[in-house]
């Protein structure tokens, strides 16, 4: 497990969390946080793919903000992450991703492959790689604001899935029936709409979290990750 510094085009640096403990065989996962950015939970998630054999990175995100931490899900921080949420400027941020994706493929043990795994704003951000930076696969969990990105989707060659809850309280139906079908034509796009799932239904330390419908999420994403190579 390491802190370790990414150098952006500019010659400044932002700090990520990373666990290069992956094979030549597998792809290199970079996941991409909620709004809460760099907090224990999405570490754990950092921590459960190494154990399974994928280098995985944790970007900070949020490094440009004046609040660059981890947040805690309650309390002020809560205020705090919605703010600085709105205020991330996607065209750095997407920026910086692109060069997460290269520091994976260059400097820690994989395939040369790299996956993106977003959560939230972060499945936004994962969707945005996907379309801007030719990462080899991309996954959305309950992203927000994708629909501001429909001319953009032409440019997705990789495979891409999305995941949303119908009860998703961030999230209108409108914008995932929306996203839907503006998919349709592009086959390498999968939509999944799990019923009665609300937001943060894939993180086991919110209320929101739903077992069975993040184990059948959990069982694609493995399907995606055994399609760009796996561990052995």
């Amino acid at each position: 497990m390491t802190t370790l510094s990414i150098t952006t085009q500019d010659g400044r640096s932002y700090d990520g969390y990373s666990v290069a403990s992956g094979t030549a065989t597998a792809p290199a996962v970079l996941i991409l946080p909620e709004m809460f950015g760099m907090n224990d939970a999405m570490r754990r998630v950092v921590d459960d793919y190494a154990r399974r054999g994928f280098s995985a990175l944790l970007p900070n995100v949020f490094w440009r903000s004046e609040h660059p931490r981890g947040l805690a899900y309650d309390g002020a921080d809560r205020e705090l992450a919605w703010a600085r949420l709105k205020a991330l400027d996607l065209d750095d941020t997407v920026q910086d991703i692109g060069l997460a994706a290269r520091f994976l493929r260059e400097r820690s043990p994989c395939n040369g492959k790299v996956v993106t795994i977003g959560f939230c704003g972060g499945g936004r951000l994962a969707v945005l790689a996907a379309m801007r930076h030719q990462v080899d696969a991309a996954v959305s969990l309950y992203g927000l604001g994708i629909p501001q990105h429909f001319e953009e989707m032409r440019n997705i060659r990789c495979p891409t899935q999305l995941h949303y809850g119908d009860a998703d309280q961030h999230i209108p139906k409108s914008e995932i029936d929306a996203v839907a079908k503006a998919a349709v034509p592009h086959p390498t796009i999968e939509v999944f709409i799990y019923p009665n799932a609300g937001h943060s239904f894939f993180n086991p330390v919110r209320p929101n979290y739903n077992a069975a419908t993040a184990s059948l999420a959990a069982s694609r994403i493995d399907r995606l990750l055994d399609s760009m190579g796996s561990p052995q």
